[in-house]
């Protein structure tokens, strides 16, 4: 059969190398399959491999180059791991996928995570190879790792297998994913999350407990993860789309997406995979060592950091060349084997080839020029199904603003005036969201929109144009603080920033449950945290990689914040699970993806022209494609269209499903059919915030550069080292550089 499509010129930019105990564990993979009946045993009436299958895919040889370093009992284990997923993989499709059997894949799901416990001996029987391979293995595995590891590995070990039912979903619907939820789902059903965790294990390397849940640590799982599946589509398009009928695959994704070739959507696919490593590569540079440090980890904490960070290396390498010659996949000729050798230790031969075909996209993404003139922005016709609404409290809540504004001292003409805010008119966006609140609550929701605002401006003023990220990071840590759990505050607020903060803290989590006040200050601290990452990328004057950005933006726009202030009024009537079901964050996530466009668009003259800043989905799509405005503008506006019209998908289908899988009642339904409604609401009020305000238009933007140059006063401000430059004349065009929670 001819390939569909020339395999790309990939990125691999390390050489492979191959473990000495390879053939040690081929001889003990084979012996382990055969005694857990993965080979030539019938099950549902057909073997799921025969042994020409095993030897052919050669799970050993992945092992052996993707772990080079690992001991050979250790190699020996990785393997069986390795050999257990993928019969698991090809069992779940002869079983449930190709029958579209919901019903028995659910229930065959249920019960892996029984043989999995974090503590304990376990106590069911196995019934099929997949559970007693997986039994075998957990006993073999756990005694070596720390309870946290096992926490992780069970956790990415069952989003594995739990989500194997939104593939099938898909294959029953025929229906693509779009690329946002591609990328979000594939990381979490591909496994290589689960295969970083065992990186951990093969390098005697675990992550230290007190950076394994941070940011730069889960940013580079993330890439690793993306970049692993990518490339694992690229090889199985010819077996998955042609061959087994699957839809959930990345070409196919980009394919229908843009309406391309084949070929095209494979270097398109290239190009994302490409993009994940520079990430991976920038993270590990720039955001490792300032991590390690301000969290006081250890010498060995550090080696072990350094180590996992290489296994994740290897690993990429080392999984490229196994694709190159696995009967597995789709790998006969094209670019991939450059027309030279392909034997062990050429892949060497690759490295420069790989370096100079990337330069131009790295080089691009360091060379942004900022107060490009790129005129106004022709916005086009966006989809939205939802009609908008508006509170009958509006002109209220504008009044109550601007004196609870003027109270807190956020209009001293520092950041913001009481002409800018009135321009802002923020109780609109806050009536459309919020359209059935009591005066009170929409007062309340227009300050917290006031104060996000605000405070994103106060950031790119104070510490942006100095570059001063250790005054940000102690500012965000300030802030923190003053939203204690329990008790009263340690910390006094200072500045208006702060004395807003911490008004609104105690108007709104006063009322709140523990549990309820914890979840909301994570809201508002991964906010103001991810202003920090802004920061960062304006340092080295880089525009973020698009799916780092996308997954960014959700925070930056303050769409955790939000949504919390959506479900004050749920109070406990639906269980925190469900919250964190797939459903659910899935239908917040397209919501945010959606406003966080939309803002994007309006606002890229106001970034890109007047205020020289570049965390704009317009130019991040121009600086990955290449393209111009034009272009980046029409995907980015079919982007919100295919994350709009999966919310209606999910809102319509999902939901449902969800009730039914886990038996909730009539008031929590309604509680969540109201929940879907007021993201429908903040959607389209935010919408019509932004073309009910003057502050895009293009005369508004002239006419507030031509403003006299306002001097940044810091009134009760810190006085400490490094806060004078925060005093310094402040240029016109960062004058009113503001974001609704992020909304620029």
């Amino acid at each position: 059969m001819a390939q569909p499509y020339q395999l790309p010129d990939f990125y691999v930019p390390y050489p492979a190398r191959i473990n000495p105990h390879l053939e040690g564990a081929r001889a003990h993979s084979k012996a382990w399959a055969y005694e857990f009946d993965m080979i030539d045993v019938p099950q549902a009436g057909k073997a799921i491999w025969d042994e020409r299958d095993f030897d052919s895919h050669d799970y050993a040889l992945l092992c052996a180059y993707t772990h080079p370093d690992a001991t050979g009992p250790a190699l020996d284990l990785v393997t069986d791991w390795y050999v257990w997923v993928f019969y698991f993989d090809d069992h779940f499709l002869e079983l449930y996928k190709k029958t579209q059997d919901m019903a028995g894949a659910k229930a065959y799901l249920d019960r892996l995570p029984l043989f999995m416990p974090v503590e304990g001996p376990i106590t069911q029987t196995p019934e099929n190879p997949v559970e007693r391979g997986l039994v075998d293995l957990w006993n073999r595995t756990v005694p070596s790792m720390s309870p946290g590891w096992r926490q992780r590995f069970i956790g990415t070990t069952e989003a594995l297998l739990a989500e194997s039912l939104w593939e099938l979903t898909n294959i029953s619907a025929g229906r693509v994913a779009n690329p946002i939820e591609y990328v979000e789902m594939r990381r979490k059903v591909g496994g290589a999350p689960w295969s970083a965790n065992l990186v951990e294990y093969a390098s005697n390397a675990e992550v230290p407990v007190e950076i394994a849940g941070t940011r730069a640590m889960q940013v580079l799982s993330d890439t690793f993860s993306d970049a692993v599946h990518l490339r694992n589509d690229l090889f199985s398009y010819q077996r998955e789309v042609e061959t087994e009928g699957e839809v959930n695959n990345g070409v196919l994704v980009v394919e229908r997406f843009l309406g391309c070739s084949p070929q095209e959507a494979a270097e398109v696919v290239n190009d994302i995979l490409t993009s994940r490593l520079h990430q991976f590569e920038n993270t590990a540079v720039a955001e490792i060592p300032p991590l390690l440090a301000e969290n006081l980890v250890g010498p060995q904490g550090q080696l072990d950091v350094l180590n996992y960070v290489k296994g994740l290396q290897d690993w990429q390498s080392g999984g490229h060349e196994w694709h190159l010659r696995s009967s597995r996949y789709m790998n006969n000729g094209g670019k991939a084997a450059l027309g030279g050798p392909t034997g062990i230790g050429t892949s060497a031969a690759r490295i420069l080839q790989s370096l100079v075909a990337t330069a131009p996209y790295r080089i691009r993404s360091h060379t942004f020029t900022p107060f490009q003139p790129v005129g106004p922005t022709p916005l086009p016709g966006f989809y939205m199904p939802y009609s908008a609404k508006r509170s009958p409290h509006l002109d209220e809540s504008r009044a109550h603003l601007r004196e609870w504004a003027a109270e807190m001292g956020l209009l001293d003409g520092a950041v913001w005036d009481a002409d800018y805010l009135e321009a802002n008119d923020l109780p609109l966006c806050a009536a459309g969201i919020h359209p059935d609140a009591s005066a009170e609550a929409l007062n309340l929701s227009s300050d917290w929109l006031a104060w996000g605002t605000y405070a994103d401006d106060y950031y790119p003023i104070v510490f942006g144009r100095t570059r001063d990220l250790a005054g940000a990071k102690a500012t965000t840590k300030r802030l923190s603080d003053l939203m204690p759990i329990e008790g009263a505050a340690a910390t006094a607020p200072v500045t208006p920033l702060e004395r807003s903060l911490a008004d609104l803290w105690v108007r709104t989590a006063g009322p709140m449950t523990v549990d309820h006040r914890r979840d909301f200050k994570a809201a508002v601290d991964t906010m103001t945290q991810s202003w920090l990452w802004e920061l960062a990328n304006q340092a080295q004057n880089r525009i973020p990689d698009p799916v780092d950005y996308i997954e960014m933006r959700r925070r930056t726009f303050g769409s955790d914040l939000t949504m919390s202030l959506c479900r004050i009024g749920h109070g406990r009537t639906v269980p925190p699970e469900i919250y964190r079901s797939r459903p659910i964050r899935a239908m917040e996530n397209a919501a945010a993806d959606y406003a966080c466009l939309l803002n994007d668009v309006f606002s890229y003259q106001k970034e890109i022209q007047f205020e020289g800043e570049f965390h704009n989905a317009v130019m991040v799509v121009q600086n990955f494609l290449g393209c111009d405005r034009d272009k980046a503008l029409g995907l980015v506006n079919d982007l919100m269209t295919a994350r709009m019209q999966q919310f209606e998908q999910l809102v319509a289908v999902d939901l449902p499903t969800l009730f039914t899988d886990f038996g909730l009642d009539e008031k929590v339904q309604r509680t969540l059919l109201g929940y879907a409604e007021e993201l429908q609401n903040w959607m389209s009020g935010i919408l019509v915030w932004h073309a009910g305000v003057d502050r895009y238009q293009e005369p508004t933007l002239l006419a507030r550069a031509g403003e006299p140059v306002k001097k940044l006063r810091l009134l009760g401000g810190a006085t400490g080292f490094g806060t004078s430059a925060a005093r310094l004349p402040r240029p016109r065009h960062l004058v009113g550089a503001s974001r609704m929670d992020g909304v620029s």
